[in-house]
């Protein structure tokens, strides 16, 4: 993964969320079925953890507080939140960010070639940003998972966007097909 190079990272850790903030009101993939989904696409790279850390306590779910649970669970180790461009222009909408980012020792945004996020509108609430900021330069994957999701709901092909294994088990459990409106 582009970020592990790039910011010489030791191991990435996968947070699953059970009933995120963000999509209160919204049907969700149950987390079970989405725990199984992540552990099938990060099995084979030792890279990768699982965390329970917030699978393990109750809501709210909030990366601040997580943030905080992880600096308890790996002291001394620096953490790197990573996020995608349309995470960081939305950052002033989530819970406390000027705490989140103050828990942070950085954040990696990942970035498409050639694409420039402006930030701008982030230096008078969080400051401190700035000097945790890392762009990583990410290959150009034009599908996100609300793509793949319409895919599989219309019935047309998917395969090739997702790992083998989880490709197999949202056939299996026919997740995502038409009428249901699952995250």
């Amino acid at each position: 993964m582009e970020a592990s190079a790039q910011l010489d990272l030791d191991k990435i850790l996968w947070v699953l969320t059970p009933d995120p903030p963000h999509k209160q009101g919204k049907k969700i993939t149950a987390l079970d079925v989405r725990i199984m989904m992540v552990q099938a696409a990060i099995d084979e790279d030792p890279l990768f953890t699982l965390s329970y850390v917030d699978i393990n306590r109750p809501g709210p779910h909030y990366i601040v507080d997580t943030m905080h649970l992880l600096h308890e669970e790996y002291p001394g180790d620096d953490l790197v939140y990573l996020m995608g461009g349309d995470s960081l222009q939305n950052l002033l909408t989530w819970y406390k960010p000027a705490e989140f980012i103050s828990v942070c020792d950085y954040v990696g945004v990942m970035r498409r070639p050639g694409e420039v996020i402006p930030t701008e509108h982030l230096r008078e609430g969080i400051p401190d940003l700035f000097g945790k900021l890392e762009f990583i330069d990410a290959p150009l994957l034009e599908i996100s998972s609300n793509q793949i999701r319409q895919l599989v709901a219309k019935g047309e092909p998917f395969r090739y966007y997702l790992p083998v294994d989880v490709y197999a088990i949202i056939k299996e459990m026919g997740l995502y097909r038409e009428g249901e409106d699952n995250d």
